[in-house]
């Protein structure tokens, strides 16, 4: 895979890049246009992707079959309010009702059947879990990811996450951990705004990064990829010299990508950022500065989840950086060898079985019931 990646044009090594979203649900003219102009080392499917199991398996099987190379095929499927599989399965039940229960089990439960039902529609990798760690006082805050983390504290929330990331990789689909370095603190939904998290270097290390920081000292290597948030951390980093200081955000900020999570926290696998087409970055950056920056600060595979146009742009930004020598050739080839070793861990798509799915439905249905039981209907 390594010397295959290498040995592409640039042309298909800037493609590599690139994580992209598709239009709709079908792999029309459009689409099946992008796709092959771009060669793109990811897709990424969402919910308005999805209408029955047999269409989205189609639609995976003609994306892969388009893309010279095996791309990386993810999705966001956290369970709760991030469950975009609802349409073909019983809605998966979201981390902060596993972890009020108190069931590790149930978490264990919710990553294995997710993966098998993420492998047989095709998929490799999965967007989840977030390792967000919301106390309390952070259940207050609008950042939307009240219901989306697995703890108030950090062994809570890293407990969690490895028996739910044993249960997901067990089947043989990949997870990634998010949104490095933490925005639970931040008091918006980065969707919209770039979160401010005010949080210094030593609250980061002694709070939000301590499950990266485990997870990433592990022999068994759990964590093979990482999203980086569009968090702005103005008292970890900010730009001197402007009116009230130029705050960077994370997944374009080297002090963030390259000093933090690679060179002080030691982490060397996968990298990728949160979709360059949220406001908390586009409000701030066109596409073209965006895409150049992101990999100046690290990150390996970009995410530009919905709009063809900038898609397109973001490629030719980069090729034409590349082609300027404002990136080198030598900088495009540090992250092949990251998305080269990550890919080289992928299953390829599972027997598709209907009725297995079926099965699975009807698992997740009795785990609902079992939180439903004791939270009276709150899942």
């Amino acid at each position: 895979m390594l010397d295959k990646l290498l040995s592409l044009p640039l042309e298909r090594k800037i493609g590599q890049l690139l994580y992209i979203g598709l239009p709709g649900t079908e792999f029309d003219t459009a689409a099946r246009e992008l796709v092959e102009s771009v060669q793109p080392g990811g897709v990424i499917i969402f919910g308005r992707n999805v209408v029955t199991s047999d269409q989205l398996r189609d639609l995976i099987i003609a994306v892969r079959e388009t893309i010279d190379v095996e791309p990386l095929v993810g999705i966001d499927q956290e369970g709760g309010l991030v469950d975009r599989l609802r349409r073909i399965c019983t809605p998966m039940p979201a981390a902060r009702a596993i972890r009020q229960h108190g069931d590790l089990a149930a978490a264990r439960a919710l990553g294995r059947i997710t993966g098998e039902i993420l492998l047989q529609h095709g998929f490799n990798m999965n967007f989840a879990p977030v390792l967000s760690i919301m106390t309390e006082d952070r259940d207050l805050l609008s950042n939307g990811l009240y219901s989306r983390s697995f703890g108030r504290s950090p062994g809570e929330v890293l407990g969690y996450t490895m028996v739910y990331l044993r249960g997901l990789q067990g089947t043989g689909c990949l997870g990634c951990t998010k949104h490095f370095p933490g925005i639970g603190a931040g008091e918006i939904d980065s969707h919209h705004e770039m979160p401010i998290i005010e949080l210094t270097h030593d609250d980061l290390i002694a709070q939000d990064l301590a499950p990266y920081i485990e997870l990433f000292q592990r022999e068994d290597n759990m964590v093979r990829a990482v999203m980086v948030s569009h968090g702005g951390f103005p008292k970890v980093d900010i730009v001197r010299g402007t009116a009230g200081g130029h705050l960077v955000p994370a997944s374009i900020n080297p002090e963030i990508v390259t000093n933090l999570l690679r060179k002080e926290l030691g982490y060397d696998g996968l990298v990728v950022t949160d979709d360059l087409e949220m406001g908390a970055i586009a409000r701030h950056y066109q596409i073209e500065e965006t895409v150049r920056l992101a990999i100046e600060a690290g990150e390996d595979m970009l995410l530009i989840c919905a709009r063809p146009e900038l898609i397109k742009r973001g490629y030719d930004s980069l090729l034409k950086a590349t082609r300027d020598g404002v990136l080198t050739e030598d900088r495009i080839d540090e992250s092949l060898r990251r998305i080269a070793t990550y890919k080289l861990l992928t299953q390829p798509p599972s027997h598709f079985d209907p009725a297995r799915i079926g099965q699975l439905s009807d698992e997740v249905a009795s785990l609902n019931r079992k939180l439903s039981y004791t939270y009276g209907g709150k899942i």
